[in-house]
């Protein structure tokens, strides 16, 4: 088994998803083993998304994830990381394959609902960024 960290950003928990996305993974098979609701301050923001500071979307993406509480949890299967980015579908929802999650939720490539982990090592370092 192997773990990884999906969020659920401001934009669906405004809409109400929570429910809808945990059903999504629970069906997928994934074991949900920490999660909570949580506002995240600025700093936190700018911290996790550090990898993006260069970026020019780094500072709207700050802003957004500060917009409204956000769902982090921890998530257990095997290839968890592979298995939930395959689930959840491409950064850009109207580029994002029929039946995944961003596809279905997502309203464009800023509001897409939920954040995935891309790699073992970059889950590993944000699920102790959380948990």
């Amino acid at each position: 088994m192997s773990r990884t960290l999906l969020i659920i950003k401001p934009d669906a928990v405004e809409r109400n998803l929570i429910g809808h996305i945990i059903s999504r993974l629970e069906q997928a098979r994934f074991k949900i083993v920490a999660m909570r609701m949580m506002p995240l301050s600025k700093e936190e923001a700018q911290e996790f998304y550090a990898v993006h500071k260069e970026k020019p979307f780094y500072h709207p993406l700050v802003e957004y994830m500060t917009s409204g509480p956000v769902v982090p949890m921890v998530l257990e299967k095997e290839n968890a990381v592979e298995g939930l980015r395959t689930l959840v579908g491409a950064t850009n929802p109207a580029e994002a394959a029929c039946g995944t999650i961003r596809y279905e939720v997502g309203r464009d490539v800023e509001k897409n609902s939920v954040h995935a982990s891309d790699s073992d090592e970059t889950a590993a370092r944000e699920i102790s960024f959380f948990f």
